[in-house]
Protein backbone atom coordinates (compact mmCIF):
# COMPACT_ATOMS: atom_id res chain seq x y z
CA UNK A 1 0.00 0.00 0.00
CA UNK A 2 2.72 2.41 0.35
CA UNK A 3 4.64 1.66 -3.02
CA UNK A 4 3.30 4.39 -4.83
CA UNK A 5 6.13 6.08 -3.16
CA UNK A 6 8.32 4.46 -5.94
CA UNK A 7 6.77 5.93 -9.01
CA UNK A 8 7.88 9.45 -10.16
CA UNK A 9 4.80 12.10 -10.37
CA UNK A 10 2.86 11.67 -13.12
CA UNK A 11 1.40 14.57 -14.89
CA UNK A 12 -1.62 16.95 -14.06
CA UNK A 13 -4.85 15.37 -15.34
CA UNK A 14 -6.73 19.10 -14.59
CA UNK A 15 -8.38 20.76 -17.14
CA UNK A 16 -6.92 24.39 -17.67
CA UNK A 17 -7.41 26.39 -14.57
CA UNK A 18 -10.59 23.98 -13.60
CA UNK A 19 -10.95 20.93 -11.61
CA UNK A 20 -11.79 17.77 -14.25
CA UNK A 21 -14.41 15.91 -12.07
CA UNK A 22 -16.04 11.96 -12.28
CA UNK A 23 -19.82 11.45 -11.74
CA UNK A 24 -19.33 8.47 -10.18
CA UNK A 25 -18.88 8.90 -6.00
CA UNK A 26 -15.12 6.75 -5.31
CA UNK A 27 -13.83 5.66 -2.03
CA UNK A 28 -15.30 7.61 1.00
CA UNK A 29 -15.80 10.72 1.74
CA UNK A 30 -16.36 12.46 5.24
CA UNK A 31 -16.82 16.12 7.13
CA UNK A 32 -15.63 16.23 10.31
CA UNK A 33 -16.38 19.57 12.10
CA UNK A 34 -15.45 20.70 15.65
CA UNK A 35 -15.61 24.66 17.17
CA UNK A 36 -16.34 26.55 13.55
CA UNK A 37 -13.01 23.99 11.96
CA UNK A 38 -13.65 21.30 9.39
CA UNK A 39 -11.85 18.69 7.65
CA UNK A 40 -12.93 16.88 4.81
CA UNK A 41 -11.62 13.03 5.25
CA UNK A 42 -11.14 11.14 1.63
CA UNK A 43 -10.55 7.13 1.06
CA UNK A 44 -7.80 7.12 -1.40
CA UNK A 45 -5.99 4.24 -3.45
CA UNK A 46 -2.49 4.25 -4.26
CA UNK A 47 -3.09 3.05 -7.72
CA UNK A 48 -5.34 4.05 -10.57
CA UNK A 49 -5.97 2.89 -14.17
CA UNK A 50 -8.05 4.10 -17.75
CA UNK A 51 -6.68 7.91 -16.49
CA UNK A 52 -10.16 8.54 -14.76
CA UNK A 53 -10.18 11.09 -12.36
CA UNK A 54 -10.71 9.89 -9.17
CA UNK A 55 -12.73 13.19 -7.27
CA UNK A 56 -16.96 13.82 -8.30
CA UNK A 57 -17.70 17.09 -7.82
CA UNK A 58 -18.77 16.63 -4.33
CA UNK A 59 -15.40 15.75 -3.01
CA UNK A 60 -13.66 18.27 -5.93
CA UNK A 61 -15.95 21.25 -4.05
CA UNK A 62 -14.28 20.22 -0.69
CA UNK A 63 -11.09 19.80 -2.08
CA UNK A 64 -11.27 23.57 -4.02
CA UNK A 65 -12.97 25.43 -0.55
CA UNK A 66 -10.03 23.80 1.67
CA UNK A 67 -7.32 25.85 2.62
CA UNK A 68 -4.56 23.02 3.20
CA UNK A 69 -4.49 19.11 1.34
CA UNK A 70 -3.28 17.08 3.63
CA UNK A 71 -1.72 13.36 2.58
CA UNK A 72 -0.12 10.96 4.48
CA UNK A 73 3.35 11.98 3.17
CA UNK A 74 4.44 14.25 0.11
CA UNK A 75 5.17 11.26 -2.15
CA UNK A 76 6.71 13.83 -4.86
CA UNK A 77 9.60 14.03 -2.52
CA UNK A 78 11.70 11.07 -3.69
CA UNK A 79 15.06 12.17 -2.13
CA UNK A 80 13.54 11.30 1.75
CA UNK A 81 12.08 8.28 0.58
CA UNK A 82 15.41 7.02 -0.78
CA UNK A 83 17.48 7.69 2.10
CA UNK A 84 14.47 5.81 4.09
CA UNK A 85 14.81 2.97 1.70
CA UNK A 86 18.21 2.48 1.96
CA UNK A 87 17.92 2.77 5.55
CA UNK A 88 15.10 0.29 6.40
CA UNK A 89 14.79 -1.94 3.29
CA UNK A 90 18.48 -3.07 2.04
CA UNK A 91 20.99 -4.70 3.65
CA UNK A 92 24.30 -3.18 4.73
CA UNK A 93 26.74 -3.32 1.80
CA UNK A 94 28.32 -6.87 1.57
CA UNK A 95 25.26 -8.80 3.02
CA UNK A 96 22.36 -9.96 0.67
CA UNK A 97 19.08 -11.55 1.29
CA UNK A 98 20.48 -15.07 0.46
CA UNK A 99 21.91 -15.05 3.98
CA UNK A 100 18.58 -14.19 5.58
CA UNK A 101 16.27 -17.13 3.90
CA UNK A 102 16.23 -20.68 4.09
CA UNK A 103 17.03 -22.82 0.69
CA UNK A 104 13.42 -23.40 -0.06
CA UNK A 105 12.13 -19.31 0.40
CA UNK A 106 14.98 -18.17 -1.44
CA UNK A 107 14.08 -20.83 -4.59
CA UNK A 108 10.16 -19.99 -4.32
CA UNK A 109 11.74 -16.26 -4.69
CA UNK A 110 13.60 -16.54 -7.55
CA UNK A 111 11.01 -18.27 -9.48
CA UNK A 112 8.39 -15.61 -8.72
CA UNK A 113 11.06 -12.43 -9.55
CA UNK A 114 11.68 -14.40 -12.76
CA UNK A 115 8.45 -14.69 -13.11
CA UNK A 116 7.83 -11.00 -12.96
CA UNK A 117 10.66 -10.40 -14.86
CA UNK A 118 13.37 -9.21 -12.03
CA UNK A 119 16.80 -10.99 -11.49
CA UNK A 120 17.45 -11.54 -8.44
CA UNK A 121 21.08 -9.82 -8.42
CA UNK A 122 19.11 -6.53 -9.15
CA UNK A 123 17.03 -6.83 -5.41
CA UNK A 124 19.78 -8.85 -3.04
CA UNK A 125 20.56 -6.26 -1.42
CA UNK A 126 16.43 -5.34 -0.28
CA UNK A 127 15.04 -7.03 2.80
CA UNK A 128 12.21 -9.84 2.68
CA UNK A 129 9.54 -7.56 3.44
CA UNK A 130 10.48 -5.14 0.37
CA UNK A 131 11.04 -8.07 -2.11
CA UNK A 132 7.33 -9.17 -1.16
CA UNK A 133 6.21 -5.46 -1.35
CA UNK A 134 7.88 -4.96 -4.88
CA UNK A 135 6.17 -8.65 -6.49
CA UNK A 136 2.82 -7.28 -5.06
CA UNK A 137 3.61 -3.80 -6.61
CA UNK A 138 4.63 -5.58 -10.18
CA UNK A 139 1.43 -7.81 -10.44
CA UNK A 140 -0.51 -4.72 -10.03
CA UNK A 141 1.63 -3.57 -13.06
CA UNK A 142 1.18 -5.98 -15.58
CA UNK A 143 -2.83 -6.10 -14.55
CA UNK A 144 -3.20 -2.59 -15.65
CA UNK A 145 -3.32 -0.87 -12.12
CA UNK A 146 -0.85 1.70 -12.37
CA UNK A 147 1.38 3.59 -9.34
CA UNK A 148 1.53 6.60 -11.04
CA UNK A 149 -2.01 7.31 -11.37
CA UNK A 150 -2.36 7.03 -7.64
CA UNK A 151 -5.10 9.18 -6.04
CA UNK A 152 -2.30 11.41 -4.36
CA UNK A 153 -1.09 12.32 -7.47
CA UNK A 154 -4.33 13.87 -8.83
CA UNK A 155 -4.70 15.91 -5.22
CA UNK A 156 -1.52 17.20 -5.02
CA UNK A 157 -1.68 18.20 -8.99
CA UNK A 158 -4.85 20.13 -8.03
CA UNK A 159 -3.57 21.65 -4.85
CA UNK A 160 -0.36 22.64 -6.63
CA UNK A 161 -2.36 24.75 -9.32
CA UNK A 162 -4.98 25.85 -6.43
CA UNK A 163 -1.72 27.09 -4.49
CA UNK A 164 -2.76 25.41 -1.37
CA UNK A 165 -0.77 24.56 1.32
CA UNK A 166 0.38 20.66 1.50
CA UNK A 167 0.39 18.88 4.99
CA UNK A 168 2.08 15.71 5.63
CA UNK A 169 0.43 13.38 8.38
CA UNK A 170 3.62 11.16 8.25
CA UNK A 171 7.25 10.76 6.60
CA UNK A 172 9.14 8.27 4.63
CA UNK A 173 11.21 7.37 7.47
CA UNK A 174 8.47 6.48 9.92
CA UNK A 175 6.48 4.40 7.37
CA UNK A 176 9.39 2.16 5.95
CA UNK A 177 10.64 1.73 9.68
CA UNK A 178 7.19 0.44 10.09
CA UNK A 179 7.91 -2.78 8.09
CA UNK A 180 11.63 -2.97 9.50
CA UNK A 181 9.86 -3.58 12.70
CA UNK A 182 9.49 -6.89 11.41
CA UNK A 183 11.72 -9.41 12.80
CA UNK A 184 13.99 -11.65 10.51
CA UNK A 185 11.34 -14.88 10.99
CA UNK A 186 8.28 -12.78 10.56
CA UNK A 187 9.82 -10.95 7.35
CA UNK A 188 10.44 -14.50 5.44
CA UNK A 189 6.68 -15.22 6.74
CA UNK A 190 5.67 -12.19 5.50
CA UNK A 191 7.45 -13.34 2.03
CA UNK A 192 6.49 -16.68 1.55
CA UNK A 193 2.51 -15.66 2.31
CA UNK A 194 2.57 -12.98 -0.14
CA UNK A 195 4.62 -15.02 -2.62
CA UNK A 196 1.98 -18.17 -1.81
CA UNK A 197 -0.79 -15.48 -2.62
CA UNK A 198 0.60 -14.43 -5.78
CA UNK A 199 1.03 -17.75 -6.91
CA UNK A 200 -2.68 -18.65 -6.42
CA UNK A 201 -4.01 -15.41 -7.63
CA UNK A 202 -4.97 -14.33 -4.11
CA UNK A 203 -3.39 -11.16 -3.75
CA UNK A 204 -4.58 -9.85 -7.23
CA UNK A 205 -8.15 -10.50 -6.58
CA UNK A 206 -7.80 -8.92 -3.00
CA UNK A 207 -6.31 -6.27 -4.40
CA UNK A 208 -9.19 -6.14 -7.09
CA UNK A 209 -11.66 -6.39 -4.86
CA UNK A 210 -10.72 -3.26 -2.86
CA UNK A 211 -10.06 -1.09 -5.94
CA UNK A 212 -13.73 -2.28 -7.51
CA UNK A 213 -15.02 -1.71 -4.21
CA UNK A 214 -13.29 1.93 -3.89
CA UNK A 215 -13.86 2.53 -7.91
CA UNK A 216 -17.97 2.70 -6.65
CA UNK A 217 -18.19 3.65 -3.62
CA UNK A 218 -19.52 0.75 -2.19
CA UNK A 219 -19.71 0.21 1.45
CA UNK A 220 -20.10 -3.08 2.05
CA UNK A 221 -17.58 -4.00 -0.61
CA UNK A 222 -15.08 -1.75 1.34
CA UNK A 223 -15.70 -3.19 4.45
CA UNK A 224 -15.37 -6.65 3.34
CA UNK A 225 -11.85 -5.52 1.55
CA UNK A 226 -10.79 -4.37 4.77
CA UNK A 227 -12.09 -7.54 6.93
CA UNK A 228 -10.22 -9.32 4.78
CA UNK A 229 -7.27 -7.58 5.14
CA UNK A 230 -7.24 -7.75 8.72
CA UNK A 231 -8.34 -11.37 9.72
CA UNK A 232 -6.93 -14.28 10.43
CA UNK A 233 -3.94 -15.08 12.23
CA UNK A 234 -1.03 -14.80 9.19
CA UNK A 235 1.76 -12.52 9.88
CA UNK A 236 0.26 -9.89 6.95
CA UNK A 237 -3.41 -9.74 8.41
CA UNK A 238 -1.47 -8.85 11.82
CA UNK A 239 0.69 -6.70 10.48
CA UNK A 240 -1.75 -4.87 9.05
CA UNK A 241 -4.27 -4.56 11.65
CA UNK A 242 -1.86 -4.21 14.29
CA UNK A 243 0.46 -1.74 13.05
CA UNK A 244 -0.21 -0.45 9.34
CA UNK A 245 -3.96 0.82 10.65
CA UNK A 246 -4.04 -0.12 14.82
CA UNK A 247 -1.00 1.82 15.22
CA UNK A 248 -1.00 4.43 12.82
CA UNK A 249 -4.57 5.48 12.80
CA UNK A 250 -4.56 6.91 16.60
CA UNK A 251 -1.86 8.72 15.30
CA UNK A 252 -3.03 10.02 12.50
CA UNK A 253 -6.23 11.08 14.32
CA UNK A 254 -3.90 13.33 16.47
CA UNK A 255 -1.67 14.66 13.75
CA UNK A 256 -5.72 15.94 12.06
CA UNK A 257 -6.55 17.33 15.46
CA UNK A 258 -3.37 19.57 15.89
CA UNK A 259 -3.80 20.68 11.52
CA UNK A 260 -7.51 21.44 12.39
CA UNK A 261 -6.58 23.64 14.86
CA UNK A 262 -4.28 25.51 12.02
CA UNK A 263 -6.31 25.48 9.03
CA UNK A 264 -10.07 26.68 9.16
CA UNK A 265 -10.70 23.85 6.33
CA UNK A 266 -8.26 21.27 5.65
CA UNK A 267 -8.86 18.50 2.94
CA UNK A 268 -7.38 15.51 4.25
CA UNK A 269 -6.45 12.00 1.65
CA UNK A 270 -5.39 8.78 3.46
CA UNK A 271 -5.48 5.33 2.65
CA UNK A 272 -9.24 4.00 2.33
CA UNK A 273 -8.63 1.25 4.74
CA UNK A 274 -8.28 3.67 7.14
CA UNK A 275 -11.36 5.12 7.65
CA UNK A 276 -12.88 1.48 8.15
CA UNK A 277 -13.66 -0.07 11.37
CA UNK A 278 -14.17 0.84 14.80
CA UNK A 279 -10.84 2.03 15.23
CA UNK A 280 -10.74 4.35 11.78
CA UNK A 281 -9.98 7.56 11.88
CA UNK A 282 -14.00 8.85 11.42
CA UNK A 283 -14.82 6.81 14.76
CA UNK A 284 -11.64 7.83 16.37
CA UNK A 285 -12.34 11.23 15.69
CA UNK A 286 -16.15 10.67 16.97
CA UNK A 287 -14.56 9.43 20.45
CA UNK A 288 -12.43 13.27 20.47
CA UNK A 289 -15.37 14.67 20.27
CA UNK A 290 -15.55 15.79 16.65
CA UNK A 291 -18.82 15.73 14.81
CA UNK A 292 -18.40 12.92 11.91
CA UNK A 293 -20.88 12.93 9.07
CA UNK A 294 -20.49 10.29 5.86
CA UNK A 295 -21.11 12.41 2.83
CA UNK A 296 -20.98 9.06 0.93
Amino acid sequence: MLFALLLACCQAVLAAGTLETSAQHRGQLYRVTHDGKTSYLYGTVHVGRDGAYPLDEVAARALLDSKALVIELDIREDKAFQVALTRYGRYAEGDSVQNHLTPATLDKTVQALARAGISLASVQQYKPWLIANLLVGAELDKNGYQRSQAVEFALLAAAQKQEKTVRELESADYQLSLFDSLDAHQQEQYLLENLADLADGDSLKRSQALLEAWSVADRSGIQAAWHTATSGDSISAGFMNRVLLGKRNPEMAANIERIMQQDQVAFVGVGLLHLVGDDGLPQLLKRRGYQVEQLY
